[in-house]
Formats: structure tokens, sequence, C-alpha cells
């Protein structure tokens, strides 16, 4: 059963195969929403790939899936118009050359510009900039960044932020659209202990919130459903096998083509 909050995410046998091998294979996923969903491998197995398939970014070659009940790949537009992505290096990088503020008031143009015509011409201006507004601040506190504490407040330079700094920016402009699954990879990358803590827990207000969250990383902390896309992984009690056991060079070559890909659309 879907929400209107969260999506459910269900998929079987699902894979997605290129010019020189599988970018994933194998992956059965059955989660309600407002479930957080790690996607858990080593690099080059595909992980990325998977996240990218679910949220509508790429084309499965294998297997069924759907996102709240919208099939893949039939319903790839509308399933990338419910989910939000966050951080993909390659594919949604920050604009290192601007500053938090503009960063934000971009994506909420963009946001704005996505809600179709017809709907923000109904609006006066001055009720669409009191709502973008309201819609930044209300994606900066989901995301747990307080633009007061960074160094020169909204002013500060995108470059200027650390990793943990960015991670918040980047969910915090996937945020802005309310999307019904929030992903987002690298979940772990660069990050002490305290600050993976600090991003799982985010993770997870995300969720209780209602919110279907997918999140890639190299190691999922316990109490999460995990999806593996480790060769030889054995599948999760909460979820189906995600790989392969015969997993080739090519089948790393096939992840690393699809992602090249993905980054060109």
């Amino acid at each position: 059963m879907d929400s209107p909050h969260g999506a459910a995410v269900k998929a079987e046998d699902f894979g997605l195969r290129g010019p020189r091998g599988w970018a994933f294979r194998g992956v059965d996923v059955d989660a309600a929403p407002g479930t957080l969903i790690a996607i858990e491998g080593p690099s080059g197995s595909g992980r990325t790939c998977l996240l990218l398939a679910l949220t509508g970014r790429m084309k499965p070659t294998a297997g069924r899936a759907e996102v709240a009940g919208l099939p893949l790949p039939k319903r790839m537009g509308a399933v990338r118009r419910i989910a939000g992505l966050g951080p993909v290096p390659g594919v949604n990088d920050l604009d290192q050359a601007l500053t938090v503020g503009e960063q934000l008031r971009e994506g909420a143009l963009l946001q704005r510009r996505y809600e179709g015509p017809l709907r923000a011409l109904l609006r006066p201006p001055g009720s669409r900039g009191k709502e973008a507004a309201a819609r930044i601040d209300a994606a900066l506190a989901a995301a747990g960044l307080d633009p007061e504490a960074l160094p020169k407040g909204l002013r500060t330079s995108v470059r200027d932020l650390d990793r943990l700094e960015a991670v918040r920016l980047s969910l915090a402009l996937a945020l802005l659209g309310s999307p019904r699954l929030l992903a987002l990879d690298d979940a772990d990358l660069k990050l002490s202990d305290t600050e993976r803590e600090e991003v799982w827990e985010l993770l997870r207000s995300i969720a209780a919130a209602g919110t279907t969250v997918l999140a890639v990383c190299s190691q999922a902390p316990e109490g999460v459903r995990v999806v593996r896309t480790a060769p030889g992984a054995e599948p999760a009690d909460t979820a189906g096998p995600a790989g392969a056991e015969d997993r080739t060079d090519d089948d790393t070559k096939g992840a690393d083509d699809a992602l090249a890909e993905a980054g060109r659309a």
C-alpha cells in the first residue's frame, strides 16, 4: 500500500546490463513507504546504478520494479517527478562557484519551473517569492543545515563547505520539491564515525516523517533495511539477493559505463 508522502519500492530480479557487462543484477526489494533503505556494497558493484535505476534515471534491462505503483522502465518520467536526487557525484554536483544562498535560490527556481507554467502563472509574483523562501527554510530545517552556523551564513561559498555541510545542502536541494522518494550516493564517504552517525540519524528522521529514503553506502548501520550489491553477498533478512556471485571485471566496467552515461544525461 502506498502513501501520499512516501513511496513504496518493489523490485524482483532487477538488473541493468550495458555493452560491457552487468552494472547490477538479481536485486529484490520490498519496502513500504517511509522506509530507510541502504544500498550496500563495495565501489564498482553497481550501487549507484541501482540507485539511479530506482529513481527513474537509468533504464533497467532485466526483472521488474515499481515505485509508488509506477512500473519501471515504462513510467520512468513519472518516477523522476516524485524522486528527489541528493548528492550523486558526477550526476548532480553542487556548483562550487555559487554561494549557499545562490545554490538554494537556483534550486527553488528550477523546482518552480518543474511545477509547470500554468500553475506558476496562477499565483501572484509576491506569493511566489514568499513560497520559495518558506520552501527553502523548510528544506534547510529538514536537512539539518543551519545557515547561521556557516562562516558567512548564506553568503558562504559552496566550495568552503566541509563534507557534512555539503551533504546537508545537497539533501536540502532535493527536499525543495517535497519528494516521496529521496536518494543519495556515498552516504558514508569521507566522513568521521561521528559524522556518519549524524547522517544516518538525519536520514532516519526524514524517513520517519514519511519520505522513503535510498542511501548508497559501504556499510549500513544496524536497524536499516539493506539491499546488497556486493558479489557473493548473502541476502539480508529484509531484502532479497542483490548481486550475482559470478561478477566479473566486465560487470564492473558495465557499472562504470552506465554511470558515465547517466552523468551525460
